[in-house]
């Protein structure tokens, strides 16, 4: 599920976590031009932004024929490798790099052969970087990533849409011995993905499918649109085009001897879970769905609570949380009713500066708000970019409650009590709520206490300790999902 950054240093992005960081993987771009004498940048060096979780920014530079450098960017923790900088300046003890396809780069000091201080800037964004030279990359502790042998087959696979515009690439998991097996489709949370659904070093989906393959069940899981072998538009894309996606994938299972064709079903992460209800509420023989944190209520109400949470999350008090809450809202409503974009822009920047002007000055320094103009367009444009996607405007409207009461499939829905992203109160009433009035065969909502929105258990349980723990995905959680499906599906 998303998180928006909209400039506050304490409201962050989750899974795009990116600090709208890489909206590009790989682009070809030029070389640096200065001639230098100081060769001390050359290799490879690694720091972390505090991007509401840190990230990891890696630079290579490589000096070139003509003393000049070139420099790659990679951002480890969100599975990007690649991009190429614009520039790589060295002006006496100053470094300043280029990263134009994400509209951003660095610029600092020198301090030894081992150390450059300086920041991070992006999109009129500053964030304190020091880089550290290194030898390689350091690696993340993930102890239950899968790891070859498998005890299992696993193969890698690809199929197309009917009308050939989306090819896939995934990974069909399933048991030695005779089948056919029960199936899931697993489909990941808002955001670029992998078909592992990679984020900070821990692969969520690889474990999870390992469990069940282990128990007997067949997985497929896809790399998302723009990520890994598969192709697609993105940038006009909905939960709606994702939701095709996944009929494609259900018609591709359904050629595969090892699959049982009548027990084919989905387990959806976050925003997974509301494409899995769109996918269910027209498809009936999908047999079970898994919800992991899947919406249960409006977008924009999740995503309310959602943004006051992630403020209440590193210590903003309850009433400064509401009280930005209601510009949140405010925002949100201009979004869902106004088509033209320079007219949104207008808007939002009328309702932010009326509500900054009635909040007391107290407050606003609570909120790291300031009264300056340049800050406030920087906001209300980072508000209209982060919002006027056709992927949120659809999200901030969707109700998957009337898609909920059209099952006919059993379901499972789990959410952590410390997610911070997917309100577990809120959303399971709305779940329980709409799967009364369906016709599901058997339904069960279960909070899991102590854990996150990755179904990690947490500590201070923010976003930005994601990354820092070493649970990919709780033992306790895997174990409720394999015995509901031995129970209900096997």
């Amino acid at each position: 599920m998303k998180m928006n950054l909209f400039s506050f240093s304490q409201y962050q992005d989750m899974k795009k976590i990116a600090i709208l960081l890489l909206a590009c993987l790989s682009m070809s771009c030029a070389n640096s031009q200065k001639k230098v004498a100081n060769k001390k940048i050359a290799g490879l060096w690694e720091g972390k932004i505090n991007a509401g979780a840190p990230l990891r920014i890696v630079f290579h530079f490589d000096p070139q024929a003509d003393s000049s450098y070139a420099g790659i960017m990679d951002s480890p923790d969100q599975n990007v490798k690649g991009i190429h900088c614009d520039s790589v300046k060295i002006t006496g003890d100053s470094v300043s790099v280029k990263v134009l396809v994400i509209s951003g780069g660095f610029t600092g000091h020198i301090i030894n052969d081992t150390t450059i201080i300086g920041n991070w800037t992006q999109r009129g964004m500053q964030i304190a970087l020091t880089l550290k030279k290194e030898k390689a990359v350091s690696i993340l502790n993930r102890p239950q990533t899968p790891q070859r042998p498998f005890s299992y087959n696993s193969q890698d696979v690809e199929y197309d849409n009917e009308d050939k515009t989306v090819h896939f690439g995934a990974t069909l998991t399933w048991p030695k011995g005779e089948g056919p097996f029960p199936t899931a489709i697993m489909i990941t949370g808002s955001g670029q993905q992998d078909r592992d659904e990679t984020i900070f070093g821990h692969k969520p989906f690889a474990v999870i499918a390992d469990y069940l393959t282990k128990k007997g069940y067949a997985v497929l899981r896809i790399d998302d649109r723009g990520m890994g072998k598969t192709t697609g538009d993105v940038k006009n894309a909905t939960s709606v085009d994702f939701a095709k996606d996944i009929e494609t994938a259900l018609a591709y299972l359904k050629t595969r001897k090892e699959v049982d064709k009548k027990r084919i079903g989905m387990i959806g992460h976050s925003e997974g879970g509301l494409i899995a209800s769109l996918v269910a509420s027209r498809n009936t023989d999908i047999n079970f769905i898994i919800m992991l944190a899947g919406p249960g209520v409006k977008g924009s109400e999740l995503m309310l609570a959602q943004a006051k949470a992630a403020l209440e999350s590193v210590g903003i008090s309850t009433h400064a949380a509401d009280v930005y809450g209601l510009i949140y809202k405010k925002i949100t409503d201009d979004v869902i009713t106004e088509k033209d974009t320079a007219k949104l822009y207008d808007k939002i920047m009328a309702d932010f500066t009326q509500w900054r002007k009635n909040q007391p000055k107290a407050l606003l320094d609570t909120l790291n708000i300031h009264d300056d103009e340049d800050y406030t367009k920087k906001i209300v444009l980072a508000f209209t970019r982060g919002l006027e996607s056709p992927w949120m405007k659809y999200f901030l409207q969707s109700d998957p409650q009337p898609l909920m009461e059209k099952f006919t499939c059993k379901v499972l829905a789990l959410d952590g009590s410390k997610d911070i992203q997917v309100i577990s109160s809120l959303n399971l009433d709305g779940i329980n709520k709409a799967l009364k009035k369906s016709k599901s065969p058997s339904f069960e909502t279960k909070e899991l206490p102590g854990l996150n929105h990755l179904f990690q258990h947490c500590k201070t349980c923010t976003v930005a300790e994601y990354g820092q723990l070493e649970e990919t995905f709780s033992p306790e959680a895997l174990d409720i999902m394999g015995k509901w499906l031995d129970q209900n599906v096997k």
